[in-house]
């Protein structure tokens, strides 16, 4: 096999959108229903967690991919904005197929496998905005046998043990997420047209026959999670391990995007903190909380009360937080607000509320800083850190859990966030879209 050359500084991109953008997609639009679409993506991270991932101790060695290639190579992908529709909130355009035909999928980093629906729809596919994809018009379509490296695989990507289909050989698969939402169908392979000059010849991904649950109109999702049977393993032999993204505001924000690749996450702007290897379930991204500060001053909690799990997820919405440090953050934060706005009553989880526009109360947001290990962090302006729950109504945008932190997407909107995997690595820089 010939060698594989990297081509210095091309990156390989695509826009983000959030599916509040495009009406098409959002078949919900009432705030409630954004934060009871929350509380279900928070049913799927929990169920994930509490089944283990058996024979971790043989989990897909990642050190492959931390070679330092001879030259750097990622891709960049328009990324969209849009409301929480369960498996998470923002979609990439890419062509599936030959002829490629485009489709509208969700990005999520915590899962591993991709799937989207597929004609003839044995039994369920839901309304989505795209025609459904039609495996039949494919020239390059195939379904994956039983026997296959890649059916063996199935089991680790989706925590579930494939069967088979004895009448045609092929490795048939259950996608099921916390929310009791799911994908069946064929495990398969075809062509994944990322940009036009950038296509991946063998995708591997799930064909489903049985799609039910909280997925709107998109036609399915791409796994961005650590698994050798995720986007981001499919394509890192030709562009390294890592990608990054920068998620636009929900309110009218532009210009979000996805890059695959080592050179995504090469920018001096980077601050890095260790990205953590959880033994329970090793595909998702952990990391440290060090600290949170408001108004420069930080949280006066026990140094302990840090030491939780702390994921950061693409697909959740609102920042969660263990009770006593949220406890102390409403406390810090609505002491100054309530200084020149009164309360207001709770909306579904937010509890810490202020009567008054965004606009107005914004003025007077103090600054709120997460901090992980070795020094990175999040300076999270007003857009960062309000909702606005119902007219006239703003809400601090995070809310208590029980034991463990979920880094939302709220507060990871407008920076530059990189997941450089090879180097178990997770980075912030500031500005990277609106």
């Amino acid at each position: 096999m010939g060698s594989v050359w990297f081509l210095e500084n091309e990156s390989l991109e695509l826009k983000v959108y959030h599916v509040k953008a495009n009406s098409s997609l959002d078949p919900k639009s009432h705030f409630d229903e954004v934060l009871e679409n929350d509380n279900e993506r928070l049913k799927t991270l929990y169920y994930r967690l509490s089944r283990n991932e058996e024979n971790t101790s043989n989990s897909p060695s990642f050190s492959t991919f931390s070679q330092k290639p001879t030259e750097l190579k990622s891709v960049t992908i328009p990324l969209n904005p849009g409301l929480s529709i369960g498996s998470g909130n923002y979609y990439v355009k890419v062509g599936l197929g030959s002829p490629a035909k485009y489709y509208s999928m969700i990005l999520d980093t915590g899962s591993s496998f991709s799937w989207l629906q597929c004609q003839p729809c044995t039994i369920y596919c839901h309304s989505q905005v795209d025609p459904i994809f039609d495996p039949s018009a494919s020239t390059t379509y195939k379904a994956i046998p039983c026997q296959s490296p890649e059916c063996s695989s199935v089991k680790r990507a989706t925590l579930n043990d494939p069967f088979c289909s004895a009448a045609s050989d092929s490795c048939i698969y259950t996608a099921s997420y916390g929310d009791s939402s799911f994908s069946m169908g064929y495990l398969s392979q075809d062509r994944l047209t990322i940009t036009p000059t950038q296509v991946l010849t063998r995708f591997v991904y799930g064909c489903g026959q049985n799609n039910q649950g909280l997925f709107g109109r998109a036609a399915g999702l791409l796994g961005l999670a650590r698994d050798k049977l995720s986007l981001l393993a499919q394509v890192s032999a030709q562009y390294g391990y890592a990608f990054s993204y920068c998620l636009p505001s929900f309110e009218g924000g532009q210009g979000g995007v996805f890059s695959i690749g080592t050179a995504s996450v090469s920018s001096p702007a980077y601050k890095f903190t260790p990205m953590v290897v959880d033994a329970k379930i090793p595909s998702l991204y952990f990391l440290r909380l060090a600290a949170i500060t408001v108004g420069r001053t930080p949280l006066g909690v026990d140094p302990a009360s840090y030491r939780v799990r702390t994921i950061i997820d693409s697909g959740t919405v609102i920042t969660r937080l263990p009770r006593p440090l949220y406890a102390a953050l409403s406390q810090a934060f609505g002491k100054i607000i309530s200084t020149k706005f009164a309360k207001a009553p709770a909306v579904s989880i937010l509890d810490t509320c202020f009567k008054g526009s965004l606009g107005v109360v914004s003025a007077v947001v103090p600054n709120v800083q997460l901090l992980f290990q070795g020094g990175a962090g999040l300076n999270l302006g007003p857009k960062n850190v309000l909702l606005e729950a119902e007219r006239g109504v703003v809400c601090l945008a995070f809310a208590a859990s029980n034991e463990m932190a979920i880094i939302g997407n709220r507060q990871q909107q407008t920076f530059k966030v990189a997941y450089d995997v090879s180097k178990s690595r997770i980075g912030f820089a500031p500005g990277g879209c609106r």
